[in-house]
């Protein structure tokens, strides 16, 4: 019989978690998705989890992957999550020169990137 083990009752904070998906990166930019810009709000609530994100396009084939390296990474670093949702949002249109943060601008500007 196994024993169910007791989640931590740590509550999770919005920068712990901005700091998590920073060890997410892009498939095809060579950046993480917070420095991509591509998060755009992170709810945490009673120790569930809820991000908005955006994607570099809408048509992005890769948005199942993201959304589930996404997921992973929240429930690696956030076992005592009761739930972790991603939403997608595309009302605002992904612009480099606009949501690139400029620590992310000057890491693809060192690996000959042209923002």
């Amino acid at each position: 019989m196994k024993i169910p083990q007791k989640k931590s009752s740590v509550m999770i904070e919005k920068r712990e978690v901005l700091e998590a998906l920073k060890e997410v990166c892009d498939p095809e930019i060579p950046l993480n998705l917070v420095d991509l810009g591509l998060i755009r709000n992170v709810l945490c609530k009673d120790n569930n989890i809820e991000i908005e994100m955006t994607l570099t396009t809408p048509e992005c084939p890769l948005e199942d992957y993201i959304v589930s390296c996404v997921k992973h990474k929240l429930r690696e670093k956030f076992p005592q999550a009761k739930s972790i949702s991603v939403n997608l949002k595309f009302e605002e249109v992904w612009k480099p020169e606009k949501h690139i943060s400029e620590e992310g601008k000057e890491k693809l500007r060192k690996l000959g990137w042209d923002i």
